[in-house]
């Protein structure tokens, strides 16, 4: 989460094509990975000026969150939220910077992203919900107390990876930002998500045993 809808078929209505854990983690960091060897190899593989290989690599960038997109569909047989959230947004932000030519949209995305997550999962705590059980209710089945404390950390989270964004690409070269991206923010996220276990385990909802 190193960086947050949809309507046919939803996630939580448990649809779709079982798919290795491998091919699922592949459709959603290939295309980070494309950008991170496009950004370093973009000016002898496209010839292109050194500094130029941003958009590059931000244009191949959008290109595969959309073709990861479309196989999510294929093999999977849903689109996955966070799949299509960040596909938009890529889009969105990736098209900025093509059209104005000036790489401070991509490297924004991230910040902006992230502190979107965080305050939607943040602001649903607010207002009673905890939104986080609606991504993940088919794969986690906690109590109440348990997604509370769950959406909270993933909203601080959230925030946390927006203001390191800021910092890195505002305080650190181009391609520095760019590895980081792609080989910092995914470990952090992992690192995060195994430390949640104990708050799981505790708050787990056990099925009830049948009388034999």
């Amino acid at each position: 989460m190193s960086e947050t809808t949809q309507q046919v078929p939803v996630e939580a209505a448990g649809k779709g094509k079982a798919v290795n854990p491998l091919l699922k983690l592949a459709l959603e960091f290939g295309p980070l990975a494309i950008f991170f060897f496009a950004n370093s190899y973009g000016d002898r593989l496209f010839h292109v000026a050194e500094d130029r290989r941003i958009f590059v690599a931000t244009g191949i960038f959008i290109a595969a969150s959309l073709v990861a997109l479309v196989l999510s569909r294929v093999l999977m047989g849903y689109l996955p939220r966070m799949a299509i959230v960040n596909a938009i947004v890529v889009t969105v932000f990736g098209g900025l910077t093509l059209a104005l030519d000036d790489a401070f949209f991509i490297k924004v995305k991230p910040t902006i992203v992230n502190a979107l997550f965080g305050s939607v999962l943040l602001g649903g705590l607010f207002f009673g919900r905890s939104l986080l059980s609606l991504v993940l209710e088919t794969v986690l089945q906690l109590d109440a107390e348990g997604w509370r404390k769950l959406t909270f950390r993933w909203g601080v989270f959230f925030f946390v990876l927006a203001a390191i964004n800021e910092v890195v690409w505002r305080t650190q070269t181009q391609d520095f930002w760019v590895a980081f991206k792609v080989w910092g923010v995914m470990p952090l996220t992992m690192i995060f998500a195994l430390a949640q276990t104990p708050l799981i385990l505790k708050h787990e909802l056990k099925p009830a045993k049948t009388e034999e």
